[in-house]
């Protein structure tokens, strides 16, 4: 065994004293601190719930070490994650969000924003709610608008459960109506901007409206010359 330790000894003394020299200038060298936006990510989301509140996509950390060992990170590769295996419905608080870097022994986090994320979790619910055709403007004079049709009249939402009770109906984008004088038909978007629910299928629904002519009011008898009216006699 002393053999094998001896073997190459120069070679390994070489080595050895090349690591303390690298060691010595590392940590001899001038200190910096710079920031840095990382990304940051969720992982493991569980199965049918979703995430319902804002969280940032990268935080701002500044760091401090020998500037040879600053100049070499890339924030890409200082990416962290947030795992919500095994997570339930609710809010849960993620502190302490420096523990999730992977940094060398030398550089030190002294700054990071935001420090810690709260991420809530709903159930993934959906529901069919009636489409409401959005009208602007009004027929032409001694026309009326008589009927309106909507295929689908119901679309299916999903989403957040609790943002999900809160939704009554779903908008289409506005039909102009200014100066119509006859029935159409077309298909118009649903004008649909929930927050954290969305449109599981149908995104445009087809209209048809019915333009009806007002009946022209009865002119009422006129009294004609000789001193007759409709319906009487001038004694």
């Amino acid at each position: 065994m002393f053999r094998r330790l001896t073997e190459n000894l120069f070679l390994k003394l070489l080595s050895l004293a090349f690591a303390l020299i690298l060691w010595f200038f590392v940590m001899g060298e001038q200190k910096q601190e710079l920031s840095y936006a990382v990304p940051l990510a969720i992982k493991n989301l569980p199965a049918n719930l979703m995430v319902a509140n804002e969280i940032p996509s990268q935080v701002d950390v500044r760091i401090s070490g020998p500037r040879t060992l600053l100049m070499n990170l890339d924030p890409k590769d200082m990416g962290i994650a947030v795992d919500l295996r095994g997570l339930q419905p609710g809010v849960t608080s993620f502190r302490r969000l420096e523990e999730l870097f992977n940094l060398p022994g030398a550089l030190k986090i002294t700054r990071l924003s935001p420090s810690f994320v709260d991420v809530r979790l709903e159930r993934i619910k959906d529901k069919k709610v009636p489409v409401k055709l959005v009208i602007s403007g009004a027929p032409a004079p001694g026309f009326e608008l008589r009927e309106i049709q909507l295929a689908p009249a119901e679309v299916l939402v999903e989403g957040a459960e609790g943002e999900l009770k809160n939704v009554a109906q779903a908008e289409t984008d506005p039909v102009e109506i200014e100066g119509v004088r006859d029935s159409f038909s077309l298909i118009v978007p649903i004008d649909y901007r929930g927050r954290y629910t969305y449109l599981k299928e149908d995104r445009t629904v087809e209209v048809h409206v019915t333009i009806v002519k007002l009946p022209e009011p009865e002119i009422p008898a006129a009294e004609v010359i000789g001193g007759e009216q409709t319906g009487e006699k001038k004694e």
